[in-house]
């Protein structure tokens, strides 16, 4: 039996020493730095609806203008929210993963191609 830490993939690329490399262990860091928070916050504000939906109606139920009340502004609010989080997501990773993940993927086909030569 191999060792796959001895094999290399097609093209001669350790993709495992790949993921072990500080720069991919930094691009990780990165991405999860910036999306377990949102993550947690996102969770704790639905969570907060929808227990305010289950043990307090009279709040959620507060007429704001007309039949606009508490309840339906929050749940409008969740879906701005998701809206808000996806664009800002999208803005992170097109300035600050994106390039570092570029980097990194050139760097294996050089190594894809200087395997093939």
């Amino acid at each position: 039996m191999s060792d796959s830490r001895t094999d290399a993939a097609p093209g001669g690329i350790d993709y495992v020493a790949v993921e072990e490399s500080p720069p991919f262990q930094e691009l990780k860091r990165r991405q999860r730095s910036f999306i377990f928070p949102l993550a947690v916050a996102f969770l704790l504000w639905y969570f907060v609806y929808v227990l305010l939906s289950s043990f307090a109606p009279a709040f959620m139920g507060q007429r704001l203008w007309g039949d606009i009340t508490v309840g339906l502004v929050f749940g409008l609010g969740q879906f701005v929210t998701t809206f808000v989080i996806t664009m800002t997501y999208v803005w992170y990773a097109n300035r600050k993963l994106d390039p570092r993940a570029e980097a990194l993927r050139d760097d294996l086909e050089r190594q894809s191609e200087g395997g093939r030569a």
